[in-house]
């Protein structure tokens, strides 16, 4: 978790702050953390032994932990935890696994989308738009739609109904007291976007061979200045096999009902916004250390070739796969700077 610090006292304050971290509460045999009781030393140089972590110690860190407790609490916390405890009054687990895991899905991707589509109608964003000089057809969009939905209703929905069954035999919980803090759920999508990345890079490379993309991946393809709403829109065996990639996430980390649903969110916010066709300055998953963004996926869809990568760019930067991309960029940035002179 941390640098292996002092053994004793900061090693202390490191399982409190773990106890705190997990929900639970420090106990008395957590202060075993292998003193050396003869010559060792301790935090700023003084000779520690079991002895020195007495209760006055463990009250210490302690009270220190406990000043979050003093922090302004969040409000919508006891709205959200009525409304959960409401649905596992009125529903079953199968009912919020499988319709409620819908219903998360269709209302996030179509609002996720809102904002792109919305763009194409202000003339002020058009500069933000990759490919400015190729706008998509109302015919073009509908098209899109219509196996979307088709997508999502007769491909996916099985595949959520699976999951309902995956959710039992992992033994996942779906209370409210069990639910994982904030920070942990997010620290588990991160996980699961290495792990589906992984399995993307390798998968989506694969369907780029000429007898699979003729065949299935191509339909991905039909559109060469992508969309947001075309994030999803793909051939039935693609959409469960690179989705499969989704679920292997969730198999390593997932303890809660509520990783699905925050995987959800996080998975389409990132695959929309690859997709949407505009490179927004103020877009904060830039921040995100390795991202690829909407620029390096768009170069995917125009060139069919290279950026194979869904989420971060470290497997194309590995096997050089985003070879044309960096040339692409060296070539745009070096006209630039002719400008600038």
């Amino acid at each position: 978790m941390h640098h292996f610090m002092d053994r004793t006292t900061c090693g202390l304050s490191t399982t409190l702050w773990t106890a705190r971290f997990c929900g639970q509460a420090p106990h008395i045999w957590t202060t075993r953390l292998w003193p050396d009781p003869s010559a060792g030393t301790g935090h700023c140089g003084q000779k520690s032994s079991l002895a020195d972590l007495d209760m006055n110690n463990i009250s210490h860190w302690a009270d220190g932990m406990a000043m979050l407790d003093h922090l302004p609490s969040n409000p919508l916390q006891e709205p959200a935890r009525l409304a959960w405890s409401a649905m596992l009054n009125r529903y079953s687990h199968f009912q919020i696994a499988t319709w409620g895991s819908l219903l998360v899905h269709e209302v996030a991707y179509f609002t996720i989308c809102l904002p792109g589509f919305l763009a194409q109608f202000i003339p002020a964003l058009r500069k933000y738009k990759i490919q400015s000089s190729k706008t998509e057809t109302w015919q073009g969009q509908w098209h899109c739609l219509q196996l979307l939905l088709f997508s999502h209703f007769f491909v996916q929905l099985p595949m959520i109904a699976c999951t309902y069954h995956g959710a039992e035999l992992l033994g996942l919980n779906y209370s409210w007291e069990t639910m994982p803090n904030w920070w942990v759920l997010l620290a588990q999508c991160a996980g699961c976007a290495v792990v589906e990345d992984t399995w993307h890079y390798f998968l989506h490379r694969l369907l780029h061979h000429p007898r699979l993309y003729r065949h299935v991946h191509k339909i991905h393809h039909h559109y060469t200045a992508p969309f947001g709403l075309q994030a999803e829109y793909a051939h039935p065996v693609e959409t469960i096999t690179l989705g499969f990639g989704f679920f292997l996430g969730l198999l390593l980390f997932a303890s809660h009902m509520a990783l699905l649903w925050a995987w959800v969110l996080c998975r389409l916010v990132e695959t929309i916004d690859v997709h949407s066709g505009y490179d927004w300055p103020w877009n904060p998953l830039h921040l995100l250390p390795g991202y690829a963004g909407s620029r390096y996926h768009d170069f995917h869809h125009e060139n069919f070739v290279g950026n194979y990568s869904s989420t971060f760019i470290w497997w194309d930067w590995l096997f050089g796969t985003d070879g044309a991309y960096r040339e692409k960029q060296k070539l745009i940035q070096k006209g630039m700077n002719k400008k600038c002179k």
